[in-house]
Order: C-alpha cells, then structure tokens, then sequence
C-alpha cells in the first residue's frame, strides 16, 4: 500500500510500478522483466469509476471480456467468466442492474470487476477507497485481500487513515515524493515513535523519514527482457464487438434517443411549415423554393450527422483511455462510431426523402433521381458525422462539444452557396465555401434533381435571373460532390484517430500534471 499526503507522487509511482509511465532513473521490474502494457497479467484500476454506465453490469462485462480476453474465447467461457468475477466481487444479485443504478462502493467493485476478467497477477488500484464510507470501504479492502489470498498481487495508494493498518506492507511517501518509510504496517508506529496514523503523517510532513537499506545479497535479475505482449483481439473483431456495443449504448442512453427521434421530426414539421406544395411542378415551377428546398435537405442532413456525432466521443474518453491500455485500437474504434451511427443516419434520410414527397415537397421522379438524392443526402450526413466526431474528439467535455453546434453550423449555412451564390463571394468567401461540406451537398442535390433544366423549361420568370446567379453550381454531376463529401468523410475521420491516439498516449502525463 503508497500512502502519503496530496502531492506526494502516489499516483505517480503506482503508474510507474504498473508500467504506465517509465521511470526518470532506475528500472521496474516484474519477475525480472519490465513490464508491459496492462492486459492478463496486469490490471490498472484508475480513481474514477471509469466504466460504460448505461447498460446492465453483466452485460457491461460482458463486452469488457470481449477485448481483454484471448480471441477465439466460447461465449459460454465468457459468461462463465463474468459470473465468476460478479460472485467474487458480491455483484451477483446486482448484475441486471445498469451500472449508473449501482451504489458508490458497487460502482467501484464494477470497476475492479474489470480488470479481474483475465485474472491478473498483479493488480494496481489508485485510492479505491476514496469517496466511500467507512464501512463500504472496509468492505472493499476484505474483497481485496480476498484476492490477495487466492494469489493476485495487489498494490493501492491511499489518503485513508484506516487502510494503512489493513496492508502487509507499507510505502509511506514525504511531500517531495521520498520514501520515508517502507515496511509492515506493524512496525510504523514504533518506528516513527508515536501512537497513531494521524502522528505518522505529522511526522513525515516535519520531514522525519526511516530509512531502511537493502540487503546486500539481495539478487536483483537483468532488465533487459520484455514481458511477452498478451494476444489482442483483432482489428474486426474489435470493430464488430464495438459497434454491437456502440449500438447497444446508444438505444439505452435517453438523450441519443430523444436525439435521434427529435431531430427528422423538426426537419420535416420545418419543411412543412416553410414550402407549399407544388414547386417542383414542371408546368408551373417555383424555382426560389426548389432551390431553398434542397438546401434544407442538405442541411437537414448535415444537421443529422453533426448532432449524432458530437457526443460520441467526449463522454467516454476516460473509457477508451482504459481500453486503450489493454490493447484497444483506435481504428476500429472510430470505425464501430461510422459503422453504429450511419445506418440509422441513412433510415432518417430516407424518412425526410419519403415525406417530403409525400408532401408533394419534391417532385414525381424515377427511381435514378430519388437514388441520386439519397446518395447525396447519406455521403453529406457521413461528412457532418465525421465532422462531429473530430469535434467530440478535440473537445474535453460534453458542454464543450455542445458549444460547438452553432459554430460548425452558421459557416455551413453562410458559406454553402445557397442564399449568396459562390461566384458571386469575395476570394477569402470562396476559399471558405471549398471546405463547407454542405456547398458539395447542396450541389449535388440541386444536380441530382435537375433544376437547371426545371428552371429553363419552367415559365416562371425567376428562372433565368436564378440560373445566371447560381452559375454553374448545378452545371456538375452529382458524383462531383459525393467524391468531395466522402473525401472530406475520410479526412475528419483520419484526423479523428490521430488526435484519439495522441490523448490516449498523454493521458497518463496529463493525470500526473493534475495531481
């Protein structure tokens, strides 16, 4: 057990023992190697119960084992294994329960419960008391020797007066991160000369250390070997295992579904409210509308994308951060978020299509038009996605990724060549148009769906001025923009992975900074 006051470099040393961080001098060793990456044989339990909140325990568990177990593992073993780990931990009667219903201590054992899925030798735990009661701690500390017993070596820091006396040895740290005193609990009140923990801890901040050599004929092996990497899940199966569990997530958490139902349902009450019937009449067209028409439906469509998107990734950082350490790959990561989230992005473009027809929004076409329309519609929302991703991936927060809605929406709108057409923009106004997806979309639509030739064989007398204004936005096949959209798609995907690897590698150096 670390202990020592705030700012001791407890934390430090556990991620340095664990294997997290490398040491500034000197070597760690595990049975005389230096330790790999957390997997089967180490576990790392963070102060935050960092875990998946919105499904049952078990089932939570279930998909954890998914990616720390070895692949090819039975599913019958799997559950088996969960089971075991749910009665090990006293979470059996607790495992349909979904994980934010859970108490404090049972959140902290869940989380424990994590890492126990491979049976790790050695398990590394920073302050799993903290935050509970007393007797919920007690509580947890009996699980942990439990588990110390059937042969998992554990190590914990703690700020708790009671925890010292339950260890079998103690590293006390002084404020400058110095060991001022290692040995069994036992021994430390006699060695420091005073009666109780809260004197320990007065005498190690005036400076008081034990110091306490090595044998001399200790044996200490090379350092040179590396501990054998465990065998990792591979990049489809980490990929079908999170999108299953991606998709999971997202049916349970009330806000995705209330985003998901509300957002189609604004877009076409707006629609209706907005357009009569009848623009796209060719007897009688009403060029202004069709055009604002397939300018909402690529912003609809935008709009799909980016609010799906921007909350995918903010509120589990912490999460991907663990699984990370236990040899999560980034790619299929990202990848399960495209894979979860685009398909019911294509139903709700679809359902905007379909009514907007039967509203007679749009006009009486073939199946070669509405397949156009539908291909423009799904790549813009696959762009806005994308988009939305590298948003809730750059941010920090979910209030921060919430901010950035009407800033990724007003350029889109301002610069999208719809209200001020782009050959009539400043320089500066065109160079920004080229990287508004909606600009590709709304052309492509517009393309898709024919208004040029609407507006020149239609009699209304805006035909002409509109089709001079706009220029040749609508003069290009589709397939113009739906190469640009998926362009900008790959791209805001590929920048998204590069900055989820960058903090998963910091974020341990980030976590030491803050303490």
């Amino acid at each position: 057990m670390i202990a020592g006051s705030s700012g001791a470099g407890k934390t430090v040393l556990l991620q340095t023992l664990a294997g997290l961080s490398a040491p500034t001098e000197g070597a760690v060793l595990h049975d005389g190697a230096r330790p790999g990456p957390p997997g089967p044989d180490f576990g790392f339990v963070p102060q935050e119960d960092i875990i998946h909140r919105e499904l049952p325990l078990r089932r939570t568990l279930v998909y954890a084992a998914g990616l720390r177990m070895a692949p090819g593992t039975p599913a019958g073993t799997v559950l088996e294994t969960v089971d075991r780990v749910l009665d090990t931990l006293g979470l059996a009667e607790r495992a349909e329960t979904p994980v934010r219903a859970l108490s404090g201590g049972e959140r902290k054992r869940a989380s424990i419960a994590v890492e126990l899925l491979t049976r790790p030798r050695m398990l590394f735990l920073d302050e799993p008391t903290s935050g509970l009661d007393p007797v919920t701690g007690a509580a947890l500390l009996r699980t942990l020797r439990t588990l110390a017993e059937d042969g998992t070596t554990v190590v914990l820091t703690t700020h708790v007066l009671a925890d010292l006396l339950r260890a079998d040895q103690v590293v006390f740290l002084s404020a400058g991160g110095e060991v001022a005193y290692a040995g069994e609990p036992d021994a430390l009140f006699e060695a420091f000369g005073v009666g109780s923990v809260e004197e320990v801890y007065e005498a190690v901040a005036g400076g008081v250390r034990v110091e306490r050599a090595a044998p001399e004929d200790a044996d200490f092996p090379d350092a040179t070997s590396p501990s054998p990497r465990p065998p990792r899940v591979g990049v489809f199966g980490q990929w079908a295992l999170l999108t299953r569990r991606g998709t999971a997530l997202m049916l349970h958490n009330r806000l995705s579904v209330a985003v998901l139902a509300g957002s189609p349902v604004m877009i076409v009450a707006m629609f209706a409210v907005l357009f009569r019937a009848g623009a796209f009449d060719p007897a009688a067209p009403d060029p202004g509308s069709s055009a604002m028409i397939m300018f909402w439906i690529a912003f609809g469509a935008f709009f799909f994308g980016l609010t799906y998107g921007l909350l995918q990734i903010c509120t589990e950082l912490p999460v991907l951060r663990r699984e990370w350490l236990a040899g999560l790959r980034i790619g299929p990561y990202v990848a399960s978020k495209l894979t979860t989230m685009l398909p019911v992005l294509a139903v709700a473009d679809a359902l905007l299509l379909v009514v907007l027809r039967a509203l007679d929004r749009l006009p009486a076409a073939g199946w070669d038009t509405y397949g156009s329309l539908f291909a423009s519609s799904v790549l813009a929302s696959a762009a806005a996605l994308a988009l939305g991703l590298l948003a809730s991936a750059a941010v920090s927060e979910p209030g921060q990724a919430t901010l950035m809605l009407p800033l990724l929406c007003f350029p889109q709108v301002l610069f999208s060549g719809a209200f001020v057409p782009v050959h009539r923009m400043t320089v500066a106004g065109k160079a920004i148009s080229w990287a508004m997806t909606n600009r590709w979309a709304f052309e492509a639509l517009g393309s898709g769906v024919g208004l040029e030739s609407l507006w020149r064989a239609g009699r209304s007398p805006l035909g002409p001025p509109l089709l001079a204004s706009y220029g040749d936005s609508f003069g290009h096949p589709a397939s113009r923009g739906w190469l640009v959209l998926a362009g900008f798609a790959l791209v805001f995907l590929a920048w998204t992975w590069v900055i989820l690897v960058r903090k998963c590698r910091d974020g341990a150096a980030r976590s030491r900074a803050g303490r």
